[in-house]
């Protein structure tokens, strides 16, 4: 189980969004590439960017950012975000980042995903971002009328590293991962899943340590690390007790 910090830019900045609404913005760190290293120095193995104007603009807008970020640690790191073509894919992975997460595409271009995953194996994730069962896509503007299962289903076998399940609904507002969703998603799949939005405290990661969850590749944790709500000390000597203990 890995415990990912995320870092959400919008213009330049790390901020947390409430229920991925751009107005409900809040501002955390001016310098990115500061706060990944803070992430790195408390001892976290790998970290979740989102490019915030990208997801809406279809294009990456933080590249500056994010190469920040890049240069500042060594751990990996992995990013979402505005990536619609192979070409953008291709250009991310070669900048070094470890997997590229790919969301609106992989409703309306599945076959991007596809192909991505089949030229770069074990590189390239799915976001999916449910609001009361369906994905939103957009940068959760718009949305579909698929569930995410349905969505993950299409990608079985295609050499998908990852699924991101998020719940609009949860996300930023500090309520507790959904993880019934989440695991039930986990268990009709063979993909690993990761859970985000609404992680609260160390009471979610007890959760997710729980035999229930054993089939969860990991959490994104967002405001709650920036709030101090969740101890990262802590909850990574969890995780590790755990992982010994396995």
């Amino acid at each position: 189980m890995i415990l990912f910090p995320a870092v959400d830019l919008k213009n330049g900045q790390c901020v947390r969004l409430e229920q991925g609404d751009m107005s409900r913005a809040t501002v955390f760190n001016l310098d990115p590439a500061a706060q990944a290293r803070s992430f790195a120095a408390q001892g976290f193995e790998y970290l979740h960017v989102v490019d915030l104007d990208g997801a809406f603009a279809g294009k990456p807008m933080n590249a500056v950012a994010v190469e920040a970020m890049l240069k500042a640690v060594t751990m990996p790191v992995q990013l979402g975000g505005g990536i619609r073509d192979l070409k953008t894919v291709e250009a991310w992975l070669d900048k070094g980042i470890a997997r590229v997460i790919i969301g609106t595409a992989a409703v309306r271009d599945p076959e991007l995903v596809k192909s991505a995953a089949r030229k770069f194996p074990g590189r390239v994730a799915v976001g999916l971002d449910a609001r009361d069962g369906k994905v939103a896509v957009e940068g959760w503007a718009e949305t579909s009328q698929v569930t995410a299962l349905e969505i993950a289903q299409r990608f079985e076998d295609a050499g998908v590293a990852a699924i991101i399940f998020t719940d609009i609904a949860r996300d930023g507002l500090l309520k507790g991962l959904n993880l019934d969703a989440t695991i039930a998603l986990a268990e009709a799949i063979s993909i690993p899943v990761i859970a985000s939005g609404g992680f609260a405290s160390i009471e979610d990661v007890k959760a997710l340590l729980q035999p229930r969850a054993a089939k969860l590749a990991g959490a994104i944790a967002g405001r709650a690390l920036y709030d101090g709500r969740l101890d990262p000390a802590a909850a990574l000597t969890l995780i590790r007790n755990a992982r010994a203990a396995a």
